[in-house]
Order: structure tokens, then sequence, then C-alpha cells
């Protein structure tokens, strides 16, 4: 039920789909017996859509949140890497029979480098399908073909396929590899989505993670008052930057996280 609680309420919250929806309902009440108000209603959803396209404000947002977990100085030795899901797009996958990835893909291509670091680590892939409406394939499924092409022994590789979201990523792993006390895990997924992931894996019973954070979308501190040259950008981090501060609210809430904003 939470799943998809959470994915509807966040379709009708997310900034954009809320301008629009705004900018509809603006437009009727305009051609109907509120003028005024309708008037209202399209000046604020055209207003929000230029401030949050145009504006530094998704990289205030989103930079916090890319460096509150700093990615260590050196690799320690490690019982396993834990790669999330998100980087895949299964619809595409599915429909045309090839890996398609999705702009978090450095959560996938990192994982080269890692192995051949790590030589003696698992390599633990968590992650289904994260869709209302599935398609023909899993996020591990397109997961294992590319470690594969990677060179990574398959002996090595661990795949978690049924899990949807952050949550379940941790519980469901958990449940399948049975970590120990004094295991040491490397945690990998996006820079802004670490902080939500390490206090849900903290909270499903987690212990001995070392943050791994990938696929920046900022330039950290210097560049948070920099603005967009196109809106499409700025809006679509925008989104990105309001899901994750959402999701930590939520997942804490809820008690699927153990802090609102967790520190290394």
């Amino acid at each position: 039920m939470f799943f998809y609680l959470s994915k509807i309420l966040f379709f009708l919250i997310r900034p954009t789909n809320f301008l629009i929806i705004l900018l509809g309902l603006g437009l009727l009440l305009r051609l109907g017996r509120w003028p005024r108000t309708g008037m209202t209603a399209i000046v604020a959803s055209f207003l929000g859509l230029v401030i949050l396209g145009f504006s530094p404000a998704a990289n205030l947002l989103l930079q916090p949140l890319e460096d509150r977990f700093p990615q260590p100085a050196s690799l320690p030795q490690v019982y396993g890497i834990i790669v999330l899901g998100g980087a895949v797009d299964t619809v595409t996958s599915g429909a045309r029979g090839e890996p398609a990835l999705t702009s978090s893909a450095e959560r996938l291509t990192t994982v080269a480098g890692l192995a051949r670091k790590l030589p003696d680590a698992k390599i633990i892939h968590t992650g289904g399908q994260g869709l209302l409406v599935p398609g023909q394939t899993t996020e591990s499924a397109v997961a294992v073909e590319l470690f594969t092409d990677f060179g990574i022994d398959p002996e090595r590789i661990v795949l978690e396929d049924k899990s949807r979201n952050t949550w379940e990523n941790a519980v469901f792993t958990r449940d399948l590899v049975k970590p120990k006390p004094g295991q040491t895990w490397l945690l990998v997924t996006s820079a802004y989505h670490m902080p939500r992931a390490i206090s849900v894996f903290r909270a499903a019973g987690w212990s001995g993670l070392t943050a791994w954070p990938v696929d920046y979308r900022t330039r950290g501190p210097d560049g948070k008052y920099l603005g967009f040259a196109g809106a499409s950008e700025g809006l679509k981090r925008f989104d990105i930057a309001f899901r994750e501060w959402i999701g930590l609210a939520a997942y804490w809430l809820t008690g699927r996280g153990t802090e609102f904003f967790p520190a290394p």
C-alpha cells in the first residue's frame, strides 16, 4: 500500500505536475464564474515554472543532499558492494531487448572499476520494477548483463529483483544476503539519494555501511547559486530534489528511516 500511495501522491504534488494542474484549473476558473481567481492561478503557475526553471532553486535544494555523505578518500576492504536500482529504464529495455539506462547510469557503470579494485567483494544489485505499470524486464536482469559484459565473474553477482522502492531494497537485500555484525558493505547510489538510502538501510537493521555516492548533478557549494539556461533542466532537477526531501520526511515519519537527515 505504501508503494502505491507514494507513487500516486507524488504524481500530484510533484512540482512540475502541480504547476500544470494549477494552470489547467486556472483556465477553467477563468472561463467560468471565478475569472479573477482563475487569473491568479494562471499567473502563479507561470511564475512558478519560470522561477523553478531558471533560478538556482533546484541547486540550493540538491547540493546539501549531494554533499551530506562525501566519497571516502580510499576504498575500505568490504564484504560486498550493494548497488541500488534506478539506473535502468525497464520499459524500454524490455521492449527493445537491449539495456536502456536512465540519467542515473553511473550507479551501474561505476561497478566496473569497483569490482577490479575490490576483487573479493560480492556484487549485489537490488532493484525490480519501481513502476505502477510494470515493464517486460527487471532492473536486476539488465544489470547482470552489464556486469558480465564488464568481465565480472557471475559467481560474485547476487541479484535481488523484487524490490520497488528504497525500503524494499534494504529489507529484501538484508533477507537475501543476511549481513553479519562486523562486515563492511559499500552502498552505491546517486549522491542526492544517499541520505535517504542510508537512513532507510539503518532503519532496516544494516550496520557497517560505507557510502559511495556517484551520479552528481551539482558542482557543489561553488555552484549552488547558479541558474539554468534551459527551463526544462531546472524543472527536472527541482523535481529530483523535491522528491528526495519529501522522501526523507515520509520515510522518517512512517518509521522507515532512522532520522530526517542522517549524518555520516
